[in-house]
């Protein structure tokens, strides 16, 4: 009894702050709403958050941060940034293209700062007139990286004939990412085979599908389903000795083989800076590009797959000892 007892105050405690120091109600609010859990978007997050330290922004002391996560659920999205709006924040913090469409459709006045995102033309955030909300900061990246990703399957793998790659079908960044890889290739003199999915429970299936095809690389899109099941879809490839080409740094980490693309760590930081300005008062703050991109490989996967790799790229451990 006095165990149940004893949880039932710890989570009360949790829930409410009780029996705690009364917080200071004076600390400016900064919602961070990530609509997925996955480690490679946790990056982002790390780097946002390391930055606001940087700036002068502690939590519990300068700021209060309220994280929550979405699990990938629409309506749990909703409800979070409706929470963020009772709780009167100054700033909504949105982590990846789906959070920030959300936290737009929710408020016009709330500085929204975006992270994990294509520019908002991409990802139709958009007014009808063709301008960005006022509203609407942080960074995003443009498709163009993906031309250099696909770049490196010619100078990787020279007798490379068929790339393989898997798409969500109901994310426009995944659709709008899928046509520009499919462009990408067809004037690179490679075949592309895709494979459209909605859900993660999908992949595996669709990757079995793909060495099928008899596809010699794979591309790994910026998606958020690739994301929350990319050892699924690696564990598939891997059997059949097929390598992940990627533009995300973070899957390389995860077991791809190569990737040129923005570090997320630092994408997060990037927005990070641009929120510490938010919170200071500088007005009409617009969206910027990401700056840092890097070329990285993994070591151990480059072993495995009897593989060797052009000068300029780095290993991806390493640069990460080197972060420390």
């Amino acid at each position: 009894m006095a165990c149940r007892i004893f949880f039932l105050c710890s989570f009360l405690t949790g829930l409410f702050g009780c029996g705690g120091a009364k917080e200071d109600s004076s600390l400016p609010k900064v919602g961070y709403v990530l609509h997925v859990q996955d480690e490679t978007l946790e990056e982002a997050k790390r780097g946002f958050y390391d930055a606001l330290s940087d700036a002068g922004y502690e939590d519990g002391k300068t700021v209060k941060l309220i994280y929550q996560n979405a699990n990938g659920e629409i309506s749990t999205l909703n409800n979070i940034l409706d929470y963020f709006l009772a709780q009167k924040v100054a700033l909504i913090a949105t982590n990846p293209t789906v959070a920030t469409i959300a936290a737009i459709g929710k408020t016009k006045t709330i500085p929204v700062c975006m992270m994990v995102s294509p520019r908002p033309d991409l990802a139709k955030l958009e007014t009808t007139n063709g301008t960005v909300p006022p509203n609407l900061f942080g960074v995003y990246e443009t498709l163009a990286y993906i031309d250099t990703s696909v770049a490196l399957i010619k100078q990787v793998f020279p007798n490379a004939v068929r790339v393989g790659t898997i798409y969500n079908t109901s994310e426009p960044n995944s659709v709008n990412s899928m046509e520009r890889l499919k462009s990408t290739c067809a004037k690179l003199g490679l075949q592309l085979e895709t494979v459209g999915v909605n859900t993660s429970n999908e992949t595996q299936q669709a990757a079995q599908a793909l060495v099928g095809k008899k596809i010699d690389v794979f591309f790994a899109l910026p998606d958020n389903i690739i994301f929350s099941s990319f050892e699924t879809i690696q564990k598939a490839l891997s059997d059949k000795n097929v390598p992940i080409v990627t533009s995300e740094i973070g899957l390389v980490k995860r077991g791809a083989l190569l990737a040129y693309g923005a570090d997320l760590y630092e994408w997060g930081r990037q927005a990070g800076v641009a929120a510490a300005r938010a919170l200071k008062g500088e007005k009409n703050l617009a969206p910027e590009e990401v700056k840092i991109r890097k070329r990285v490989y993994n070591a151990l996967t480059l072993r495995a797959m009897n593989l060797t790799i052009p000068s300029g790229f780095d290993d991806i451990a390493t640069r990460d000892l080197m972060k420390k």
